[in-house]
């Protein structure tokens, strides 16, 4: 962007000692928009003040969540809700240059081996048998439980880049190429789980009246790909506490599961100075309906 005399001068009163001056400068500076970004990194490249850089590093975050929140609001409204966009969404929080080519690219490429192996005539456990075959064994998708010590297994990029994720991202990864591939697969909301109901193979989640949980056949662990039965699930249940009810048996939404991965990220910022970064995810959540 080239700069105005009036940025020139803005610039220059970054340093300024006065809390209040500053404040004045950096909303000015904000109104500019993204496009004043590269201004900014140069400006931090040729400022030897850890203050100025301190200051210039705040401006740039406050830049490109504004824009990340304008990208959040879009998903929102957008009648399909990508999974994998809203993802890829949530990762630019923590890496704003993210290139979603990658993202897509391997998305595609486990679409494409899954897509050999498959045909009409499997039953839903052989469907389920050839994801996780290609998915956790081919592909070499490792899943653990959410560790929010571990910010980049809440992070699609860097989960398809290390092949490391938790249950979240690795259940958006599944969910992402089930339905790519028309595999009758939901994620449901199963507390402190990340389960796939595989359903009868004609039975329609959006528009049929009957109970989910009549129509499931078994379900299949996020984490690592392994098929789990209705007693295995009803133990579980018991085990914990939690009502066996119809409710739980309900299909997520994308919007559901990425306000969940939203939220379980902001748990990462746990260190003193990043409570700021916990609640600009927050409000990021609270913006998916």
């Amino acid at each position: 962007m080239t700069q105005s005399n009036e940025l020139v001068a803005l610039f220059k009163l970054i340093d300024d000692p006065d809390e209040d001056v500053y404040s004045v400068v950096s909303t000015k500076i904000i109104h500019y928009g993204k496009e004043v970004i590269p201004n900014l990194e140069n400006l931090w490249e040729n400022s030897i003040s850890q203050e100025v850089q301190t200051r210039i590093e705040n401006l740039i975050h406050r830049l490109q969540f504004s824009d990340l929140v304008q990208e959040f609001m879009e998903w929102n409204e957008s009648e399909e809700q990508d999974l994998i966009t809203g993802s890829i969404l949530a990762a630019k929080f923590q890496y704003p240059d993210l290139n979603p080519s990658f993202v897509l690219q391997q998305i595609e490429k486990l679409r494409k081996n899954i897509w050999l192996e498959l045909n009409h005539f499997l039953t839903p456990l052989e469907q389920a048998n050839v994801l996780t075959s290609i998915i956790f064994k081919y592909f070499q998708l490792k899943g653990s439980a959410v560790k929010y010590s571990k910010l980049n297994e809440f992070t699609i990029n860097k989960v398809l880049e290390t092949k490391s994720g938790n249950a979240i991202t690795n259940a958006i990864i599944y969910q992402s190429v089930c339905e790519l591939l028309n595999v009758n697969a939901r994620l449901i909301n199963i507390p402190n789980q990340m389960l796939f109901a595989f359903y009868h193979t004609d039975y329609d989640t959006d528009l049929t009246m009957m109970l989910p949980q009549d129509q499931i056949m078994f379900y299949v662990d996020a984490i690592n790909g392994n098929a789990i039965s209705q007693n295995d699930l009803d133990n579980y249940l018991k085990r914990e506490g939690i009502p066996n009810s119809a409710v739980i048996y309900k299909p997520m939404t994308h919007a559901e599961t990425i306000q969940i991965l939203v939220k379980e990220m902001a748990k990462c910022y746990f260190a003193p100075g990043h409570q700021f970064k916990r609640d600009e995810l927050n409000e990021l959540a609270d913006l998916i309906c």
